[in-house]
């Protein structure tokens, strides 16, 4: 039977292999860590911020890039920990970013909150995007104009007009590994946040909070000077779930990951609720940058 000539294209046909070979090495690395977390692992500091890495993230990169490496010979891919990996296609355009282990600090101070991510962007724009949870074995997967799906069944935690509490929302909030502790921006927007919310999260793993977001387990996420290795994966699943996400200012975030950190900060939340969070982040957006009004019904509901 010929398919219905009246059926609008399904944007994310063509990216069905590389979805599956997402899904698949995400899975497969979190089954490494499963695996392997409970015998012992060996942690070394990674530059002069704080951050980790054990020999854990080394081996799920190595198995992840391997996988993808396999399937998709000339694609360039971007790792956490090793870097860039050239493919033999000449520059196509098609970057596929690894983070093996979103969360390794908690993982050495054993708090079991730690996702697999991995994305494939076409260009800057993200088609693919896979948030595994090697703790619980749940998956959650994005394709660009193809929704966002978790285990059970299509994520929709952008939408159905839930009102904010009067309590003030639930938010997250990331910050890049080079901001500095006294950055007045970051500080500033931490306080106000805090200030005005009913708990702000700060989970050292930003793909389990954009995961929470599109599953509308929390009301907004904010990200500021955020790292590019994981934000397509995060961004491209909340986005397919509903949610909108934005630059400070207020202008469209694509979610890519090159380009320098300053363009890398955003807001995140139900359509509903995201006037009630750009004005919250109105006095951190650098000077000379529009910011929307809120709109009558976010005021009504702001807390």
């Amino acid at each position: 039977m010929s398919p219905n000539p009246t059926r609008p294209p399904d944007p994310s046909a063509g990216y069905a292999r590389e979805y599956r070979t997402a899904v698949d090495a995400a899975e497969e690395a979190g089954a490494l860590l499963r695996s392997r977390i409970p015998d012992g692992f060996a942690a070394r500091p990674k530059g002069g911020h704080g951050d980790v890495v054990t020999d854990l993230d080394l081996m799920a990169e190595r198995l992840a890039t391997g996988r993808i490496r396999e399937r998709f010979p000339h694609d360039r891919i971007l790792a956490e920990e090793t870097g860039e990996h050239r493919g033999d296609g000449g520059g196509n355009g098609r970057t596929w970013l690894v983070d093996p282990l979103d969360g390794s600090n908690n993982v050495v101070i054993g708090l079991p909150v730690y996702v697999v991510g991995i994305a494939l962007c076409v260009g800057e724009a993200p088609v693919v995007g896979v948030v595994h949870d090697p703790v619980t074995g749940r998956t959650w997967s994005a394709l660009r104009g193809g929704g966002a799906h978790g285990p059970h069944g299509r994520l929709a935690g952008g939408r159905g007009g839930r009102p904010l509490p009067p309590s003030g929302p639930l938010l997250a909030w990331t910050q890049g590994h080079a901001v500095r502790r006294d950055d007045p921006a970051a500080r500033t927007l931490r306080h106000t946040l805090e200030a005005r919310s009913r708990r702000l999260l700060q989970l050292w793993a930003p793909l389990v909070a954009w995961a929470m977001l599109a599953r509308g387990d929390i009301d907004g996420f904010v990200g500021y000077r955020a790292e590019g290795i994981d934000l397509p994966a995060g961004a491209l699943l909340a986005r397919e779930a509903g949610v909108a996400v934005r630059h400070l200012d207020g202008r469209e975030f694509g979610g890519g990951f090159g380009g320098p950190d300053t363009e890398r900060s955003f807001v995140a939340g139900r359509p509903e609720v995201l006037p009630y969070l750009l004005e919250l982040v109105a006095p951190c957006v650098p000077a000379g940058r529009a910011r929307p009004a809120p709109s009558r019904a976010a005021r009504r509901s702001s807390p």
